[in-house]
């Protein structure tokens, strides 16, 4: 275990999300509430459990945790899409043990393993309104400072409405409903347009829902969530990870990369070599600025002590205080006077602009529209050498 979440921190991530269920239902750890799980197993004596061995790796390496559950399918019990086949009340008795056994499963999670940073029920979770387990309520008393993601009632962020790692720009991360749906279980206005409104948000949005851009390691010219033999040729090459970074994370976003083990239990050596590639690579072109400055005021100016090339520029808001800033220019001082580098609206947690090198002695940020005071955290200009 260690080895998967080392890589993950070569890479430059910040939290590791573990899948402890999927589609076929089986549970990576020791419950009491199913059959189905590593109870099942003679690994490690019989006590072997991946979901504590991941806590642990998270801890040893900074790293926060994250648990996925799936409830939507369950092919051990005959779930699809949350319901029991059948009708009658047979099919009744056998949803409401599937529920209960769901919400023993989610407390368990929740109370024998110290603290989550995010919990994850891919699909959404049904609620009791819709005949499911009530895993919000739960959530809810064991684990108040979580991140939840998702059911009809609550989203604390949303998917960036596609697999491909990016999202366009402006992608706002605020949003007009608390929650999102997915599927068929979106809201008309949610589901409008090819997800639209997830992939943009909404600037005067009511609630701070931020999007997740996803993708797989293993997707370049497939898709593979799941490890198959003979598929590195699918890992995406150094050049589009940064692509995805810079229209990620470089578009108000978080960068969600799906890896997995191979079934030896370690993560193969190529895709651990490219995670390590790209973080260092994220490194080298944002550890040293050629001048930054912060504050709360409408102009920001960079001033060089002698003429410089830059190629990038990155903004952050004070996203504590809220997505404030509307419409920004960016101007750089080059021999021919103030030219104009970006004309944008979205800040947000952070902006990140490349452009063709140009030489500058000054850059200044002009916040034309604001929603309140602005809180600039970081403006900083490079010169990346690619």
């Amino acid at each position: 275990m260690d080895q998967w979440i080392k890589s993950l921190k070569d890479g430059g991530f910040k939290i590791a999300i573990l899948t402890v269920s999927h589609e076929t239902g089986f549970f990576f750890y020791q419950s009491n509430a199913t059959p189905y799980c590593m109870k099942a197993l003679k690994w490690q004596d019989g006590k072997g459990d991946i979901l504590r061995d991941f806590k642990n790796s998270c801890e040893k390496y900074d790293i926060l945790p994250g648990v996925y559950i799936g409830t939507r399918w369950n092919a051990f019990y005959g779930i699809h899409n949350f319901k029991v086949n059948g009708e009658g009340k047979f099919a009744a008795n056998r949803q409401a043990y599937y529920n209960r056994m769901i919400e023993k499963i989610v407390k368990e999670i929740f109370t024998n393993y110290g603290d989550w940073a995010m919990v994850w029920f891919d699909g959404g979770a049904h609620g009791p309104e819709q005949g499911g387990p009530d895993v919000l309520s739960i959530f809810e008393k064991y684990q108040p400072n979580c991140l939840f993601y998702h059911n009809l009632q609550r989203a604390d962020m949303r998917w960036g409405g596609s697999e491909t790692g990016t999202v366009p720009y402006p992608c706002w991360g605020t949003f007009p409903y608390p929650s999102t749906g997915a599927g068929e279980s979106a809201k008309k206005e949610i589901a409008a347009n090819n997800y639209q409104l997830l992939k943009i948000g909404k600037p005067n949005g009511k609630y701070y829902m931020p999007a997740m851009s996803d993708a797989p390691l293993r997707g370049n010219g497939g898709h593979d969530w799941f490890w198959e033999p003979n598929r590195e040729h699918l890992i995406f090459q150094l050049e589009k990870l940064v692509d995805k970074y810079y229209k990620s994370v470089g578009h108000n976003t978080s960068l969600i990369l799906g890896v997995t083990p191979g079934p030896d239990g370690l993560m193969p050596e190529p895709d651990v070599k490219r995670l390590k590639e790209f973080g260092n690579e994220i490194n080298r072109r944002f550890s040293n600025p050629v001048a930054s400055t912060s504050g709360m005021r409408e102009k920001l100016k960079l001033k060089l002590p002698k003429k410089q090339k830059i190629n990038q520029i990155v903004l952050m808001e004070d996203i504590s205080k809220g997505e404030r800033v509307r419409k920004f220019i960016l101007e750089g001082k080059t021999k021919k006077g103030w030219q104009t580098i970006f004309e944008g609206s979205c800040i947000g947690h952070k902006f990140i602009h490349r452009f063709d090198e140009m030489a500058v002695s000054a850059v200044r940020l002009n916040i034309l529209e604001s929603k309140g005071e602005p809180q600039i955290l970081n403006f900083s200009i490079f010169n990346v050498k690619n």
